[in-house]
């Protein structure tokens, strides 16, 4: 398995696989094939508050994570946000998403003073695999105002 920085070529699978993604319980939102095209072309650009990353099998993308930067006033540092992180149906159960995981850690360990992810609760498979990468509940109650639309 190759982890690696999305590319732009890799758009029109990503689509598909945001759109399987999106289309779970896991997200809250609903597919958006604008909103994709342009998270994409964000993570391949210049705008330095996001990136993405691809595992691939033998060619074949078996998932990808995305992520933002920002700053930690608790933790004094950057704190890097996994915004998506998706494994392919046919690929679960092989230890990709921790691949993912443990590559973004990796990546950030000098860089970032905290990790930071969302997960619907009842998504028990993540939770479970978050819990095994060591992250843990944060006791606080998330809220949010959406101000721009795509």
């Amino acid at each position: 398995m190759k982890i690696r920085p999305i590319r732009k070529e890799d758009k029109a699978e990503l689509i598909e696989i945001m759109t399987e993604f999106y289309s779970s319980p896991a997200v809250l939102t609903k597919p958006n094939r604008k909103l994709f095209e342009k998270d994409i072309d964000n993570c391949v650009g210049e705008l330095p508050f996001v990136e993405g990353f691809v595992a691939e099998l033998d060619g074949v993308i078996a998932g990808y994570t995305m992520i933002s930067k920002g700053y930690s006033t608790e933790r004094g540092g950057i704190c890097v946000q996994i915004e998506d992180l998706f494994v392919k149906s046919e690929f679960r159960g092989k230890g990709i998403g921790e691949k993912l995981l443990s590559y973004v850690e990796q990546t950030y360990k000098n860089v970032a003073a905290r990790i930071r992810l969302e997960v619907e609760p009842s998504n028990l498979r993540a939770v479970k695999l978050y819990e095994k990468c060591g992250f843990s509940d944060l006791p606080y109650k998330q809220m949010v105002k959406e101000i721009k639309s795509v």
